[in-house]
């Protein structure tokens, strides 16, 4: 069902908040979040020697995106029951807690089981900023805020790597957990006291069957995209038995939504036009991004011997550009047919960047790669936060929140699922004898059907979803 706009913003909700003070606040949630998936990436072999375990090592970021992503599919209906500022307050408080207990870790053990705690903070607090901010502003600036939100998710994507390898190099790699806590306190001091928005109109219990059903399915794929290629094979007893498992756990919550009172996933959502498009494509999307901005790094110090701080900097022209796209697309955007155009013009224009990128070689001189990258980074900019406005802006006001959590684990598990797919893909190029400089690009090159197959659901897009 097509809303009208003037009803999904909750009343008076711009004049009883101090949106400077609650959209900063906000912010730094989206920040935190973003930033503490790949800030670890580059600390890895420092807390290996530190806390041991090294053949373990990768589920210090594995347990954060596990507990994260599931839980993130809760949070929108959770806002929209216990309000946006409780929730948010609660989470960037369990957040800022873990990091701290992450900071002050002796083993192994201890760091992914706090991991896994922040995981689960996390997951609100990309979440509920994106459903929050809109809602401090009137319809017609929506996508203007969710371009914004698109450069703050830029530059914690990229800027995660070089901000852990700064911190460890010249401090410990425990600061990197320790940073966390002043941002946490003035998120929670902001937005305590500039946010005041009225519930998202849901009562009722909260769904308990269902959320673990979801739970339980989202951590089966995860696990499924963490260990086929790399711990088991993918035709592995143990890989064939998770994916079923999490098959039927999916087919048990779509059974168990169409029943309950107050369903995590409201059944009608999945048979709106706009969604049915805008879901897929977000899966897509978090496929070729975080298959594109986690493989570029290591091409850089394979192809031109960077440090990884270097190789960190050298990402600088595609992010800028990323979150220049971003706000632009979100001020052009004024009306559902330019914004369904102008995700047309995003994937485009991304599909264009990967098909360059999967043309470099062991040569290609930095300037080259730079320009290239500069293309896929414009075309992502314009797309992202897009999709998640136009999702906003076919349903209910009650429906924001699990529209919301909906779009944004889809495109969390899309990160998972291509960082695995294409780093199998990799590995069997390596194994082959293909050198790492060369075998990297053929990676953007099977990033393209993917690409073409989000342009087409952006096509489908109907012109006008208000």
């Amino acid at each position: 069902m097509v809303s009208d706009p003037t009803l999904q913003t909750p009343a008076g909700a711009a004049r009883t908040s101090n949106v400077p003070l609650a959209a900063a606040g906000l912010a730094i949630g989206v920040l935190l979040s973003v930033l503490d998936q790949t800030v670890v990436a580059t600390a890895l072999p420092q807390i290996a020697a530190d806390v041991g375990g090294i053949e373990s090592i990768s589920w210090v970021a594995t347990s954060y995106l596990l507990a994260a992503t599931a839980t993130g599919a809760l949070y929108g209906r959770i806002s929209d029951r216990y309000g946006r500022r409780a929730t948010f307050l609660t989470a960037v408080a369990i957040f800022t807690l873990a990091s701290l207990l992450c900071g002050l870790a002796d083993s192994l053990s201890q760091l992914v089981t706090f991991r896994a705690v922040q995981g689960v903070g996390a997951g609100a607090l990309f979440v509920v900023p994106t459903i929050a901010l809109p809602e401090l502003f009137p319809p017609e600036r929506r996508a203007r805020v969710q371009g914004y939100l698109g450069g703050v998710f830029a530059f914690s994507s990229v800027g995660g790597p070089l901000i852990g390898g700064l911190l460890t190099d010249q401090l410990s790699w425990r600061w990197i957990f320790y940073i966390n806590l002043p941002l946490g306190l003035i998120a929670i001091g902001l937005v305590g006291l500039g946010l005041r928005l009225s519930r998202g109109g849901t009562t009722g219990r909260l769904d308990l069957p269902g959320s673990a059903l979801l739970v339980a399915a989202v951590v089966g794929v995860l696990l499924v995209a963490e260990w086929g290629g790399r711990e088991y094979g993918w035709g592995s007893a143990t890989i064939i038995g998770l994916a079923a498992a999490a098959v039927v756990l999916l087919v048990a919550f779509g059974w168990w939504e169409r029943r309950a009172g107050h369903p995590i996933l409201p059944p009608r959502l999945l048979v709106n036009p706009v969604l049915r498009l805008a879901i897929p494509a977000t899966l897509l999307l978090g496929g070729v991004l975080y298959g594109t901005i986690f493989f570029l790094p290591t091409y850089f110090q394979e192809a031109h011997d960077m440090s990884p701080t270097i190789a960190g900097l050298a990402l600088v022209p595609g992010v800028f550009t990323f979150v220049l796209a971003s706000a632009v697309s979100g001020r052009l955007a004024v009306s559902a047919g330019r914004a369904k155009w102008l995700t047309v013009a995003g994937a485009v224009v991304m599909t264009a960047g990967l098909g360059l990128l999967g043309r470099l070689g062991e040569g290609s001189s930095y300037g080259l790669v730079a320009a290239e990258i500069v293309v896929f980074g414009v075309g992502v900019g314009l797309i992202m936060q897009l999709l998640v406005t136009v999702a906003q802006n076919v349903v209910d006001h009650a429906d924001i929140g699990a529209t919301t959590s909906a779009i944004l684990s889809t495109r969390a598990m899309g990160t998972a699922l291509g960082v695995s797919f294409f780093g199998t893909l990799l590995g069997r190029q390596l194994a082959a004898g293909q050198p790492v400089a060369s075998a990297i690009p053929h990676v953007f090159g099977w990033e393209v059907p993917i690409a073409v197959a989000l342009l087409l659901c952006t096509l489908a897009l109907p012109a006008r979803s208000r």
